[in-house]
Parts: C-alpha cells; structure tokens; sequence
C-alpha cells in the first residue's frame, strides 16, 4: 500500500528532541576533539620522559664503558681467589666499590646515578657472565645471546627498563672489532608510570570540566540556534491556520454557485456539464484539504486533556467496520479482524476514528480486488496494539522513511489513485502522537503493507 504520509516536527516536545540531537551531536565533536588532545599530551609527555630516561641510561652506559678494561682486570684478579666458577659466580655479586678497593680511591669512576633511583649498572664479559655491579637495581633476567653488537638495545620487563651497550675493542691481528663485553644500565619504570597516572588523571578532571562547561554552553548554542526555526515553523503553522480559515469562505461561495448550476443543468449543453462537474470536484478537493490542514492545525495546539473521556476503542472499530463493509463486499476484498473487549483509551473519539478510517480506506485503495486486508487488536502491559495489514502493492524501502510526510505520495500510488492530497497518514500520526502513541510502517513491494499503532490503554 504506497500511501501519503508524514507529518513534519510539529511539537515542543519534537524540537526539544532536535534540541537535544544538536546538542549531543556538538558533545561528540566535542568529546572527540578534547579526547584526541588529551591522547595526543599524553602520548607527547610519555614519549618524552622515556627519552630522558634513555639518555640518562645511556649516559649510565657509557661512563661505565669506560672503565671496562680495569673493571674486567680486577674481577679477573679477584676471581683467582675461588677455586670454581660457582663460586665465583655466587661471589661475583661484590658492587664496584668493594671491587676496586686501593685503586686511586675509586677517583676513575663517577657513575651519574641518581640519589632515590632505583637504578643499576652491570658489567657482563663476552661469555655474558656477570663481573660486577653498581646500584640498587638489578634484572633477573640473562643477557640476550642475539644482541646487536655494535648497537645498544633496549629492553622493558618487569617494570624495570634495561639499556645494554656493547663494548668494542680493536683485535690487534685481525685489524676487526670484536666485542669485550657488555654494559647493562637499568631503572625503575614506576616513577614515570607514577607520573604519567596522576597526568591521566589531571587529563581526565580537566576533560570532564571541560565538557560540562561544553555542555552548558552547547545548550545556550543549541537553544539560539534552533530560535529562528522555531519562529519560522509558528509563522507558518499560523499561516497555514489563517490560510485555511480564509479559504473556506469562497470554497463555500464556489460550491453554492456550483449546486445552482447543477440545479439547472438542463440548460448547459455536453461540454459545459463536463466542465461544471470538473470544477465541483476540484473543490471537493479542496474543501477536504482546508479540512485536514485545519486539522493539523487543532492537533499541533497542546491538547486540553481535561475534555478527554474514556473511549472503547472496540466500538470505534465496530461502527468503522460497519461503514466500510460495503466498500470491502464492492472490491471483493477478504476482510478479516479480531477485536478486544474493554479496551478503553483515554483522548477523543473522534479523532481516534481519524486514525483507522485513514489506514482502512488508504489499504482499500492500495489493495487489488480479490486482495485481503486484516484489522487485529493485541494488548501488550499496558499497550494495546492495532494492525492493519494488508496484500497491497506496497512500498519501497527507499520511501519508508518519507511515508509521514505531508503531501508525499509514491509514484505507485499516483498512478493508481488520482484523488487525495497526501494528509491522511500525517493527520493519523499527529493523532496517534497526541495520545501518546506512536504508528509505524513496515512494508514490501508487491506483497502488501502492515501499518501499527501503539496507544496507552486506561482501565
């Protein structure tokens, strides 16, 4: 069934909601700029303590460098004092003051240590073996066995970052550098993980306020912006509403000075009659448009709901159903439809038979002869739910969305139906919104459409 639908945002409650679109749409912006930022310093300020701390332990690396001859000298000399290397090794563990003892009272080493660092500096031979150490930190891991050798290379485990530097000399037969040993420098990660938890954190308060006062000022945007549509969209509701009551007297003039002369067509000759029915039926047209503006007009009005009643919402459909009968046995149309007793709503019954005289009569145009159209009432907590379906010619999926527009027809039904003005289904959804209801459509070309409404029920 490709019916004219629509109804434009007509309430407060919709420009609240396109309020409320707008401003959650500059907080996303928003929020996607102050995150990006915030990533952006943090990334920037981890970066570059890291590489602080890099320099510092390659400046670590490198003095120590410098004493590996005598280092290596004096843990050869001290290691003749074990009978295996096991012991050695056990013992090895002496830090560099202990080992250089008597020598030029240490003056030929001023390792950059930091006072309250947790840092350390290793001196490992060729084999990887451990010679001695300086500090108060040390890996427990090994040496990697596929270091680079004439590079550094950095290693992060354990909360602990390790810089090893080979150390080079020139083998005298061979003219060809060969590796001495290596220098490991290592620190304490979490200073700087400590650091950059409380930047986070400052990052994060600093975002939050940011978007509170985005969110404040966004409602003041938001609020001024949408200012000028709403005062356009009143003028022209007004118009609208002053345009329609204007039309209805000289609507009512033509129609009187056409049943004169339908009174009289004895007079008029073929032609004349032709032009004269024409005429009558262009204001028939006409009259029912200023009608369902004037319509619209009421509905987009707030609502006086003390004149509301409860209505029984089966007796509505009952007497449509009655009225429509003809209509069904005329087509051929297999009517069906399944009602619920005691099922009051809460509005105006009048308006209410708007809704589903609409549906019923746009899925009898819409519905081939020998078609079938169902009418059923569900009750769902305290919804109750009417579905008009029908084997219609359907709609497009690409129209679904304009199928509430004022005015709008699909092409399909154009060429099927050459009356209407495009308003029903924008009355039946301004109706349905006003009592707190909604209707939707679902629909399939060349199978049929199924048109929903969603009321509140009252006991």
């Amino acid at each position: 069934m490709a019916l004219v639908i629509g109804s434009i945002p007509t309430s407060n409650s919709q420009f609240q909601a396109l309020k409320l679109r707008l401003l959650l749409s500059y907080l996303g912006v928003m929020v996607t700029i102050l995150g990006t930022t915030g990533i952006a310093i943090h990334q920037f300020v981890a970066q570059s303590i890291y590489q602080q701390l890099d320099r510092h332990l390659l400046t670590l690396a490198e003095t120590a460098a410098q004493t590996f001859d005598i280092v290596k000298h004096e843990a050869s000399e001290h290691k003749k004092g074990y009978d295996d290397d096991d012991k050695y090794e056990q013992n090895s563990a002496k830090n560099i003051t202990n080992l250089m003892e008597g020598y030029q009272n240490n003056q030929f080493l001023n390792l950059p240590i930091l006072p309250n660092h947790f840092q350390g500096v290793e001196w490992f031979n060729e084999k990887h073996q451990l010679l001695v150490k300086e500090g108060n930190l040390f890996p427990n891991w090994s040496l990697d066995t596929k270091l680079i050798k004439a590079e550094s290379s950095l290693i992060q485990k354990d909360q602990i970052r390790s810089l090893i530097l080979p150390v080079m000399y020139v083998n005298h037969h061979t003219g060809k550098p060969q590796i001495a040993g290596y220098i490991r420098a290592s620190e304490s990660i979490q200073p700087l993980e400590l650091e950059l938890s409380h930047l986070r954190w400052g990052l994060s308060l600093g975002g939050i306020f940011a978007l509170i006062l985005t969110g404040l000022g966004g409602v003041w945007l938001t609020s001024q912006a949408i200012r000028p549509v709403e005062k356009s969209f009143e003028q022209l509701k007004q118009f609208t509403s002053d345009a329609s009551h204007e039309l209805r007297s000289p609507l009512t003039v033509i129609k009187t000075s056409l049943d004169i002369l339908e009174s009289h067509s004895e007079n008029l000759d073929l032609q004349d009659r032709k032009k004269v029915n024409a005429i009558a039926h262009s204001a028939d047209q006409m009259t029912h448009l200023v009608e369902d503006l004037l319509l619209l007009a009421k509905m987009e009005q707030p609502t006086i709901t003390k004149t509301w009643i409860k209505v029984p919402l089966e007796e509505i459909l009952e007497d449509l159903i009655d009225e429509l009968e003809i209509k069904f046995e005329q087509n051929n149309i297999n009517f069906k439809y399944y009602l619920l007793a005691n099922i009051f709503v809460n509005g105006d019954a009048l308006q209410l038979k708007r809704i589903f005289t609409n549906l019923l009569e746009n899925a009898l145009q819409y519905t081939p002869i020998d078609g079938e159209i169902e009418l059923k009432m569900q009750s769902i907590k305290e919804q109750i739910i009417i579905t008009v379906t029908d084997s219609g010619i359907g709609i497009a999926k690409t129209d679904l969305d304009h199928v509430f527009d004022r005015f709008w027809r699909a092409d399909q039904a154009r060429e099927k139906r050459s009356g209407g003005m495009g308003m029903g289904l924008a009355i039946a959804k301004s109706i349905a919104n006003k009592h707190g209801g909604k209707i939707t459509v679902t629909s399939e070309l060349g199978v049929g459409s199924c048109f929903k409404v969603q009321l509140p029920f009252v006991y």
